[in-house]
């Protein structure tokens, strides 16, 4: 479905401590070996350890690993070693300056950078899926400085898609709880977003 309305890329989320769309390593697997050569499949990971993430993707074999929680064992270049020709896209958690400085740390590393508005510091971790903008001028310098491409998450729907493109000027936008109805993709909801970045474009 999400293809069909213009979808450039498909997130598959797997074990996350909170929020929608969690779907089991086999059937990640099995969507992504499904998913049209020009979609980008994008495997969503909370795990914090490079070879722990490296052996998830030998099971779901996405060609993107969208990492939702900072790296704390292992490197990037253990991902990209371990994994040739799959990208690497680190999700930066826009909350205060302190996001900017962790981004443009974190760039030179990766292939691009997510940045969303999650709370990695809750006793229960928010890492997507909250339906919640963040400050999109910090995401702005984020994106004017990264060097890497940007992806824009975070509350995004069809009424605020066309003023997300014009504020920050992503390279992408990364949707969730704005398409949904009840946790399920929903076809007017895809629709009507599909229509407000075409009017943007």
């Amino acid at each position: 479905m999400a293809v069909e309305y213009g979808a450039s890329a498909l997130g598959l989320v797997s074990h996350m401590p909170s929020g929608p769309g969690v779907i089991p390593e086999d059937r990640i697997a099995e969507i992504a070996a499904t998913v049209p050569p020009a979609i980008g499949s994008f495997l969503l990971t909370s795990k914090q350890d490079a070879h722990e993430i490296i052996a998830q993707h030998h099971r779901c074999r996405t060609n993107c690993i969208q990492v939702c929680d900072r790296l704390i064992s292992g490197s990037y270049r253990d991902l990209k070693d371990a994994l040739p020709g799959v990208s690497i896209v680190q999700v930066i958690h826009v909350a205060d300056d302190a996001s900017v400085e962790e981004a443009l740390s974190v760039a030179p590393e990766v292939d691009a950078l997510l940045l969303d508005s999650g709370n990695q510091s809750l006793a229960v971790k928010e890492l997507g899926g909250t339906g919640r903008t963040h400050n999109w001028s910090l995401s702005r310098v984020i994106r004017e400085q990264a060097g890497v491409p940007v992806f824009l998450a975070g509350g995004l729907y069809a009424g605020n898609a066309k003023q997300a493109i014009v504020e920050v000027e992503p390279f992408g936008l990364d949707i969730c709880s704005g398409v949904r109805t009840e946790g399920k993709l929903d076809r007017a909801k895809l629709g009507a977003f599909f229509e407000a970045v075409k009017s943007a474009a």
